[in-house]
């Protein structure tokens, strides 16, 4: 039978009302009809600044309307919020169950883990979160439905310029329904994201306070450059009619003076003139100062760089630009965290006291976790492993798994095994004839000395005999640069030399093996 009364957080909650959408009720359901203003309409200074401080009396919509034409209008300040959203999908994501998990909590877990990978909802989510890096906070309805004995959630991104905060406590994010005050979210209901690119009230939290300015001085700038480009790029056309012109005759000329530039060609009464002055002279340099700062100033606020984004050619280069790479990284590992504290509060938290079994206090957290570390380098990290523990330092298994980000195995069938691509493992009756061979210093060994004595006696005659070639060249040398050119042009053959070598390091390997099996 399907439940009807959960406890959370020492709160009854009706189950019935979690499926009703909030937005759906008399008293705001006029935001379902609410369409932006667009401030971004003519923005001056002024205008910019009275939107500003109206956010920090409550008042979100204009802001918010603003940040969302901003984001539309500025190719640029699109372009770096899209890669500082979409950075946050390629982390890994994982559900910690509680420390020192039972059973049941860790399937609870592994639950909750193949609910997630199977839906399709996750990505979306975290990029509609994301929308509170611009904007301070984000909200997501939440409608839920009992469906296989789970309670699954259906998600709708709402529009920020629907909401509020209280004009007391300006944290607490309202839907505004014609009262000074607004109404509270549903608990269970949403998925609200407050998101602090700097410290503030949620009202100065997101980034559309910083990006603004830069934005609208960008905008005259690009205004007076296209002027610049309309007005100063052309010629001047001058028109000249004779004394005594008639209305019409005037009128006529000056259509053909607006229209030559543009249509190359026209007709005019006989006896009048156009005459094509030189255009005005003028440079676009300032106007792309400007614009180039602006550009700058919104890419060092939203990657924390500027040379992920642009390269001036003068003063980027490939360290430089690996240092602002860092610096992004770091705000998406800002940002991932910040997501992962919402997801784990408002999303796996409900799902987790409505359909886990081990599901007993809110205390007892699942945890949605982005994995943020950096592997460690294996080989680097292998030998200084390998010193350490020579060392006699007691060293976790489970660390150096972490630090090295492999998973441990579950158990022996998914332990990974070496295969014919790898070296073989030494046998016992290798590492014993490795041992035997390893002697110490000042134990008598009959058959390595026969076999030194043997190596001498056969390599004797072959290091004379290229000792002979080499002294004859000596002594009928006349001078130092003929006996240097003479060794140059020698060719002493060492192949007899390797084979011989060869012959005896067999011949001691064998041997070793011998005593090993004779257990000597």
């Amino acid at each position: 039978m399907k439940p009807r009364i959960k406890v959370y957080n020492g709160e009854r909650v009706d189950l019935a009302a979690l499926q009703e959408a909030q937005t759906q009720r008399s008293e705001v359901s006029h935001l379902l009809q609410h369409f932006s203003n667009h401030p971004s309409r003519g923005l001056t200074p002024t205008r910019l600044a009275a939107i500003l401080s109206d956010a920090e009396t409550g008042n979100l919509v204009t802001q918010c309307e603003l940040a969302e034409d901003m984001e539309e209008k500025d190719a640029h300040i699109f372009s770096e919020l899209q890669k500082r959203k979409r950075a946050m999908l390629s982390v890994d994501w994982v559900i910690e169950p509680p420390k020192d998990a039972s059973r049941e909590e860790i399937r609870d877990a592994e639950m909750i883990t193949e609910w997630l990978e199977d839906s399709d909802f996750l990505d979306d989510l975290i990029l509609d979160m994301g929308d509170a890096i611009t904007k301070g906070f984000s909200a997501t309805e939440m409608t839920w439905n009992y469906t296989d004995k789970l309670w699954l959630p259906d998600f709708e991104w709402r529009d920020p310029a629907w909401f509020k905060t209280h004009s007391l406590y300006r944290n607490e994010i309202r839907l505004r329904d014609n009262t000074p005050e607004g109404q509270v979210l549903n608990p269970l209901n949403w998925v609200v994201h407050r998101h602090q690119a700097k410290s503030g009230y949620l009202a100065r939290t997101g980034l559309v306070r910083v990006l603004a300015w830069p934005y609208l001085f960008k905008n005259y700038s690009v205004r007076d450059l296209a002027e610049f480009l309309e007005i100063y790029g052309l010629p001047l056309r001058l028109g000249k009619y004779p004394t005594g012109a008639t209305r019409d005759e005037k009128s006529t000329l000056l259509k053909a003076v607006m229209s030559i530039g543009h249509n190359a060609g026209g007709i005019i009464p006989k006896g009048m003139d156009i005459e094509f002055k030189d255009a005005a002279k003028g440079t676009s340099d300032p106007y792309k100062t400007m614009i180039t700062w602006a550009e700058q100033s919104q890419s060092k606020a939203i990657l924390g760089g500027t040379l992920t984004s642009q390269a001036d050619g003068a003063t980027s280069t490939n360290a430089l630009g690996n240092v602002h790479n860092e610096v992004r990284q770091e705000l998406r590992d800002s940002d991932v965290k910040q997501i992962g504290r919402t997801l784990t509060e408002q999303l796996i938290m409900p799902f987790y006291m409505l359909n886990g079994k081990s599901f007993t206090s809110a205390q007892r957290r699942m945890r949605f976790s982005f994995d943020t570390k950096d592997a460690e380098d294996l080989e680097s990290f292998s030998t200084s492993l390998n010193s350490l523990v020579g060392a006699g330092m007691r060293i976790s298994r489970k660390w150096a798994h972490e630090k090295a980000n492999i998973p441990e195995a579950v158990d022996d069938k998914d332990l990974l095994t070496l295969n014919s691509g790898f070296p073989p493992q030494p046998t016992a009756a290798t590492k014993r004839a490795i041992a035997t061979l390893r002697r110490e210093p000042g134990v008598d060994d009959d058959a390595t000395q026969a076999m030194t004595e043997q190596l001498g006696t056969r390599m004797q005659p072959l290091l004379n005999d290229m000792t002979d070639e080499v002294k004859a060249l000596v002594e009928n040398a006349t001078s130092l640069e003929e006996l240097q050119d003479a060794l140059a042009e020698l060719d002493i053959s060492s192949d007899e030399v390797t084979r011989l070598f060869a012959q005896m390091i067999l011949a001691s390997e064998l041997a070793g093996r011998s005593d090993v099996e004779d257990g000597v």
